[in-house]
């Protein structure tokens, strides 16, 4: 992937989630809200389930009910607080730090145990909503 590919597609995946995320905040008020796919039709949780209930906590200072919610609220939230101002700056100042720092993850990430680990992760995570949910 191009710099300029990855710079557009973050911009433009966080502006979607600020709004969604806005959208959430603004008009969402009744628990049974399921805009999962996957939750709608099986019943069951995704591993990402509850993330922009989590992020909208951690707005609202929860912090324990965010991460009992999702622990990856905490992960976008930051992402998204994080990574927007990066690639502006990069953009402005005509370098790629996060362009770099995204391959060196990337090749990072590619490593068996460290994908091993990051996927019993999301699986236990998984688990956890599910148990929740049940």
């Amino acid at each position: 992937m191009t710099r300029n590919k990855l710079y557009s597609l973050l911009l433009i995946a966080c502006f979607a989630g600020f709004i969604y995320l806005f959208y959430h905040i603004q008009t969402v008020t009744a628990d049974n809200f399921r805009a999962c796919i996957i939750k709608s039709v099986t019943g069951y949780p995704c591993p990402s389930c509850g993330t922009t209930r989590a992020v909208s906590l951690l707005l609202h200072g929860k912090i324990i009910d965010s991460i009992v919610l999702n622990p990856f609220g905490i992960i976008v939230a930051m992402m998204m607080a994080v990574f927007p101002i990066w690639v502006v700056i990069d953009i402005v100042l005509k370098k790629d730090t996060f362009f770099r720092a995204y391959e060196k993850a990337e090749a990072t990430i590619r490593k068996p145990w460290l994908a091993t680990i990051l996927i019993a992760l999301v699986l236990l995570n998984w688990i956890w909503n599910i148990y929740k949910h049940l």
